[in-house]
């Protein structure tokens, strides 16, 4: 499918599809672009618009003749299908197959989206106009403490995306947990197209600091933030005192949510007058980031992220306490279970919702020190990170949970007794 991405994950696919070879047994096909309906969600328009070019690609694989090869065509196992495009469930249906849905986010958040599916199936609640703005504390299966309610994901609190999110809540089958799921591959390595000018500066740096004194602020390939916001950062970086990596990237302008942001021209005029002189030996502004890189080094010792699952995942891996600043998507559950069920984060906001649309409120240069220094100073949030690094590690061995649970589901694939 041809969604709009950012170029960086465009570059990416590109790659993935031109290393693809038979050997590995991986094939990457590209599907005509449609145009979206302007009367629909645009996500579910995306999906609809696919299904026939998904259904004839799959058609020609199975059974059109392969006049150099005697081999028979390849049997069809099943579909594995994004949580969000299950609408590709009456594609795989057709084929008389099973569907295996894949949910990149947390176990916590499949059970969050069971149990709301169940509030407005089983109990008619109306999401979308029933929690928006409300105090009400859910008691969701999957968490030790009540979440409240105006940190439901933001699909949750839009009509528009309700249909979507219903019909990927609509199963409860078998689960088989996996990962932590990342891509550690290192810009140092065959992947280029991550590279950017200036990478190597920040790495040299960064072998210049003291173990886990830099503190990392990045939000993401989405993450971008208004000039007012970005001035309240950089005092609070400033009075905080610790050395600090700042990746900073221009938002695109308003209405525009599915462009991606890009990088600024003139840091200078965003931020307070004098900034950058003062603070040239502690701390570095940068654009785009490579993350893991960063996050890997050992100098960095916090991370100010917005809370997307990937994110969260590589600094449990590399074992870098969090400084939860959720903006949008489910990154406000993110940020509750890292922050109060885990406590493997500290809060700036945790119900901050980025508007795209309009004006979002400002959070003030002292709660965004006050979460700095919580991580940079505070001991027991930096063991829990480290020992939750661990476990990460660990179900990722030979012998781990992660390997076992894929075992078993491939097994349930090969045999087709799902």
């Amino acid at each position: 499918m041809n969604p709009i991405l950012e170029p960086r994950a465009t570059k990416y696919v590109d790659s993935l599809t031109a290393s693809s070879n038979p050997i590995t047994g991986m094939r990457f096909l590209h599907l005509p672009s449609v145009d979206l309906k302007a009367n629909e969600p645009p996500l579910f328009s995306l999906i609809q618009g696919h299904k026939p070019h998904v259904k004839e690609t799959v058609s020609k694989l199975l059974f059109s003749s392969n006049e150099s090869t005697p081999d028979p065509p390849p049997r069809l196992a099943g579909f594995v299908i994004d949580m969000l495009l299950t609408g590709m469930i009456d594609v795989a249906n057709e084929f008389g197959v099973p569907s295996y849905l894949f949910s990149p986010s947390s176990a916590t958040y499949l059970g969050l989206t069971l149990f709301l599916h169940a509030l407005h199936e089983e109990q008619g609640v109306e999401l979308s106009t029933e929690f928006k703005d409300s105090d009400t504390e859910l008691p969701i299966p999957t968490l030790a403490n009540p979440l409240p309610a105006r940190l439901l994901p933001s699909i949750v609190l839009d009509k528009n995306f309700l249909p979507v999110f219903h019909a990927s809540a609509a199963r409860s089958p078998p689960i088989y947990p996996v990962g932590p799921i990342l891509n550690l591959k290192r810009s140092g390595n065959s992947n280029k197209y991550e590279e950017e000018e200036g990478d190597e500066d920040v790495m040299k740096w960064l072998d210049e600091q003291a173990t886990s004194s830099v503190v990392f602020l990045c939000f993401g390939s989405w993450g971008s933030l208004e000039d007012v916001q970005m001035r309240e950062i950089a005092r609070a970086l400033e009075h905080s005192g610790h050395p600090f990596l700042w990746s900073l990237r221009q938002p695109p302008p308003k209405r525009e949510m599915a462009a991606a942001p890009s990088e600024y021209v003139n840091l200078c005029e965003r931020l307070p007058d004098g900034f950058l002189h003062r603070t040239g030996e502690t701390g570095r502004v940068i654009g785009w980031a490579p993350q893991v890189d960063i996050l890997a080094h050992p100098a960095i010792g916090g991370l100010v992220s917005h809370c997307g699952w990937n994110s969260t995942l590589e600094s449990v891996w590399f074992g870098v306490p969090i400084v939860a600043w959720p903006m949008y998507a489910e990154q406000q559950f993110n940020a509750f279970q890292l922050a109060t069920e885990s406590g493997l984060a500290s809060e700036i906001k945790m119900d901050y919702r980025k508007n795209f649309y309009g004006e979002t409120d400002v959070v003030s240069a002292g709660e965004i020190e006050k979460g700095i220094r919580h991580v940079m100073e505070g001991a027991e949030v930096k063991r829990k990170m480290k020992e939750m690094s661990g476990k990460a590690r660990r179900a990722m061995k030979n012998d781990g949970s992660s390997y076992s649970s894929l075992g078993c589901l491939i097994h349930e694939i090969v045999e087709g007794s799902i």
